[in-house]
């Protein structure tokens, strides 16, 4: 039976790929498990997750929190809910905490932390979401009874709307250092640390080492289907395993998803490259494009963001000619248009891309 669904499983992923075609750049959350990642998955040993234990999942969080320098992690359907959770654990109702303006915490997860935990975010404006500890000095808060409490920094790193931006380190030092001083934790979304790691080869706990809780996905550019992981101390863990149960994040037979992370860890994190360089190919051929703009003028790792000219028209126009070459992209703006690189197109479909720009703009 396990043959026959390993069979099963390597036909369906060998003949999606042979049936599209089109050169789907719009994120790195639209691959698709490789044949090998869906055998990994389909030969998972597994458990209830919940009421008892999960020996895969359990493999994937040691092993998280062992990458990360953290004493424990636990698994999670997706990155906004490890956030959302981390942000709470460290927080009481009425809380404050310190974010880029536009980091995905703030700008994506719906203002999950006012709705669901009842807490504040006090926004600082970024070049390309990076921040610098001098701006943070006045944002904190003194506690009395007639304000909020500032508790927590959150930073983004790579940073998704900074163009892929990787957060420097000597940056990030700086605000833990001044954070410890001012009593704060300290969160990061490391959605796309694999990127900043492929990019700079300096390690995940190197990373890792001025937060208190760290976020990190395995459905972007690692290509597994589902999940992230929130590591931390084993009593930050634990009342985020607590937090979990309330937002209704656990998963029973989760062994089957956390062996698809299992194997982006082994096999996906060394040819985060290739996308880094596809990502260069696009900028380039952006940069020779008149009336396209780099949006910063260069990328670090697998996001490429440009602007249009008004003279072009809007994003959503440009992104139709691209589309009717095969080409999909997606609109951050009116008239800013993203592309990301990823497992699931080669450098022989960039160059397609880069065609297709060329077309539209032209």
């Amino acid at each position: 039976m396990k043959k026959e669904l390993l069979r099963s499983t390597g036909n369906v992923s060998s003949t999606m790929a042979k049936t599209d075609h089109r050169i789907d750049l719009r994120s790195d959350t639209v691959t698709r498990p490789t044949s090998e990642m869906r055998h990994a998955m389909a030969a998972a040993e597994v458990g209830d997750a919940v009421i008892d234990i999960d020996p895969t999942t359990n493999e994937l969080e040691e092993r998280t929190a062992a990458m990360l320098g953290k004493e424990a992690a636990l698994f999670m359907p997706s990155g906004s809910m490890t956030n959302q959770i981390g942000i709470r654990v460290h927080c009481e109702p009425g809380d404050e905490f310190l974010c880029e303006y536009s980091s995905h915490i703030y700008v994506y997860e719906q203002g999950a932390f006012a709705q669901l935990s009842g807490l504040v975010a006090h926004t600082v404006h970024g070049r390309d979401g990076i921040l610098d500890v001098e701006q943070l000095y006045s944002c904190v808060r003194v506690g009395n009874d007639h304000t909020v409490r500032t508790r927590l920094v959150c930073l983004e790193n790579t940073h998704n709307r900074g163009s892929g931006r990787i957060f420097p380190l000597a940056n990030i030092q700086a605000i833990g250092d001044w954070a410890r001083k001012q009593q704060l934790s300290m969160h990061l979304d490391g959605a796309r640390l694999w990127n900043a790691v492929a990019a700079t080869g300096i390690s995940e706990k190197t990373w890792a080492d001025s937060f208190d809780s760290v976020s990190v996905c395995f459905s972007k550019g690692l290509g597994a289907p589902v999940g992230s992981c929130l590591a931390g101390s084993t009593e930050f863990i634990r009342k985020a395993k607590r937090a979990r149960k309330l937002f209704g994040g656990g998963m029973r037979q989760s062994g089957i998803l956390a062996a698809a992370a299992l194997y982006a860890l082994d096999h996906h994190r060394e040819r985060l490259v290739e996308d880094h360089r596809n990502a260069t190919t696009l900028a380039e051929t952006i940069q020779k494009c008149d009336g396209l703009t780099l949006v910063p003028e260069s990328i670090d790792t697998n996001i490429v963001i440009f602007e249009l000219d008004p003279s072009m028209g809007t994003a959503s126009e440009f992104i139709a000619k691209l589309q009717s070459r095969g080409v999909k992209a997606m609109a951050t703006t009116n008239s800013n248009v993203r592309m990301v690189t990823h497992l699931d197109v080669s450098a022989a479909q960039i160059d397609e891309a880069c065609d297709a720009i060329r077309h539209a703009a032209s």
